[in-house]
């Protein structure tokens, strides 16, 4: 693994900082009607694709994830300009506008969804790793799920799969509590979700999802396993988010004081005391880094107001193959 070095953590807080800034200001568009549809907010759990993608080779490496899936992809190189045009439904964004919110990809940066059925990806993260496996490539496929699709037949189907077939695949577990508004003691017999990996002869453990060092150091060591053909590992990672499941939860289903108890244990403001108390940047330098970040985030927004929408040809033949389906032909030509 890289070394985790001063700069290291320095360059972890400007990027956490710029998804959080980056997921605030999709929220402020979402209000002001300019993203629809439904958008799943990622505040709190940055210290994972921080640490996921220190630990990755992101030359050969994939990821797949479920539908909280903007800023994953930032993390992976994925151009966030595309990304915000791709929630304001513009033809720059990284699938024409017409994917959206929960469905954002990138071919380019083995980054596979954004998928909005619950659980949907689990198997589709084990089938790019027998891809993988079969034409020897050496690569390794990051899994990530929430914790509401641990319940899910599908997982249990690829877990047992991955070890029979020692597939090059790491099962990543963003567990926030909470699989929309139920909580894990409410929805598991079993409150240790690392374990659910253990029933298969898995390696399985638990990581604290509040500190990017940590969690570069487990990942690390699984997909050294996974690369080396010593097969699938399980990672639980302990995280909390801080916005609802999605813009239109009510959070009903937890008190403002368990939220605030957790903004204590936030893993940007963690990161930022831990460089100022080492003295490894100045306060000031840190407010630099602010400003670019803010500035960085306005681009984005910049871009994607500019940027046109698909036009109904292209969203033609995004969905159509035929290119003389005369129904929707004649569709066209009347509008």
């Amino acid at each position: 693994m890289k070394k985790i070095t001063i700069k290291t953590y320095i360059k972890w807080f400007e990027n956490m900082l710029f998804w959080r800034k980056f997921e605030d200001k999709c929220r402020s568009l979402y209000l002001k009607q300019k993203i629809r549809g439904f958008l799943h907010l990622y505040n709190g759990q940055e210290a994972i694709p921080a640490g996921l993608t220190h630990a990755m080779d992101l030359s050969k490496d994939h990821m797949i994830t479920a539908y909280r899936c903007h800023i994953l992809p930032i993390s992976m190189g994925v151009d966030p300009k595309k990304i915000m045009a791709e929630l304001l439904g513009k033809k720059s964004g990284t699938s024409l506008g017409l994917g959206g919110s929960m469905h954002i990809f990138s071919k380019k940066h083995r980054f596979y969804g954004g998928h909005g059925i619950v659980g949907g990806q689990i198997p589709l993260g084990a089938g790019i790793a027998f891809a993988d496996k079969y034409f020897n490539r050496k690569s390794v496929t990051i899994t990530i799920m929430g914790d509401g699709a641990v319940r899910q037949g599908s997982l249990h189907e690829t877990l047992n799969m991955a070890m029979l077939w020692k597939l090059p695949v790491i099962f990543i577990c963003e567990n926030n509590k909470y699989a929309m508004g139920t909580s894990v003691t409410r929805s598991s017999s079993m409150d240790d979700l690392h374990h659910i990996g253990t029933s298969y002869g898995m390696p399985s453990i638990s990581v604290d999802g509040m500190d990017p060092k940590k969690i570069a150091i487990a990942a690390y060591n699984a997909i050294e396993r996974a690369r080396y053909g010593k097969g699938a590992t399980f990672l639980d990672i302990k995280t909390y988010r801080y916005r609802g499941h999605s813009m239109s939860d009510a959070e009903s289903y937890r008190s403002k004081d368990e939220v605030a108890l957790f903004k204590k244990q936030d893993p940007i403001f963690k990161l930022k005391h831990l460089i100022l108390d080492n003295k490894w940047e100045s306060e000031n330098k840190l407010n630099i880094i602010e400003t670019i970040v803010k500035k960085k985030v306005d681009s984005c927004v910049q871009f994607a107001e500019q940027s046109d929408p698909p036009t109904l040809q292209e969203m033609y033949d995004s969905v159509y193959h035929e290119t003389d389906y005369p129904f929707v032909d004649n569709i066209l030509h009347t509008l």
